[in-house]
């Protein structure tokens, strides 16, 4: 069972801080900027630009349309290069806080601007005792916990280990390693709960599935060799 150690009651309720994703070099993301002048458009978008819809005082709004899944890849100095803007620090920054940025600088050009920003490669790994695979997280969501993300999987077969699930992960040139007991409602406030990218999520198989492998893996070369002096006699008698 998850959380088994919760206690009876019909409801209870706790207080939960959200976790954002902070954004890291390698990730790479989409940035779009809408203003009602398809020229200041053309500045700070990459692309062909289309109108968008009427906007007040019967001005256009205007959008990039063509290659807006390029992306903008976050180098290994944690910065971007924007049109008109050039080199902007993005790194521990929330997807919020580099629109807010954009935004502000936006406006000395135009106004009434309006910049999306979304994270485009939010994945993570998931291995051993469940559906093994590389989770990619629509771009919507930035807030995925480990048990969404075992969910996402396929949840924990009956061999898993849950009091021992392994989370593996790269922040800041150094690389973590934590295990967490799902059977325990401190889980819940551990760092670890809320999944990061690229982390790698391992849940150990129980000692009955590694006792049978282990005993099938010994033996298998013994049974082989039987079957094949079996069918060495067979060709010599029959």
């Amino acid at each position: 069972m998850y959380l088994s150690d919760l206690e009876q009651q019909p409801v209870l309720t706790e207080q939960v801080e959200l976790k954002r994703l902070t954004i890291k070099p390698g990730d790479l993301l989409t940035i779009e900027v809408l203003t009602p002048n398809a020229e200041t458009n053309m500045l700070f978008n990459r692309g062909i630009i289309v109108e968008e819809g009427a906007g007040g005082g019967g001005s256009q709004m205007m959008r990039q349309q063509g290659n807006q899944n390029e992306g903008y890849l976050v180098d290994t100095r944690g910065t971007i290069d924007f049109p008109v803007l050039g080199n902007m620090q993005v790194n521990a920054l929330t997807t919020e806080q580099v629109r807010d940025t954009i935004l502000l600088k936006v406006r000395e050009y135009v106004q009434d601007p309006i910049v999306k920003v979304r994270l485009q490669n939010f994945r993570f790994t998931m291995m051993g005792e469940t559906g093994p695979s590389v989770v990619e997280v629509p771009a919507d969501n930035e807030e995925v916990n480990l048990l969404e993300g075992l969910a996402m999987a396929g949840g924990i077969s009956i061999y898993g280990k849950m009091n021992n699930v392994l989370v593996i992960r790269e922040q800041n040139g150094e690389r973590t390693m934590a295990r967490l007991n799902l059977n325990n409602k401190e889980t819940l406030y551990s760092p670890y709960f809320y999944l990061q990218q690229n982390d790698i999520v391992y849940v150990e198989p129980d000692k009955a599935k590694v006792s049978g492998t282990s005993f099938i893996r010994r033996n298998w070369g013994f049974a082989a060799g039987l079957v094949s002096s079996a069918f060495v006699l067979y060709q010599l008698f029959k």
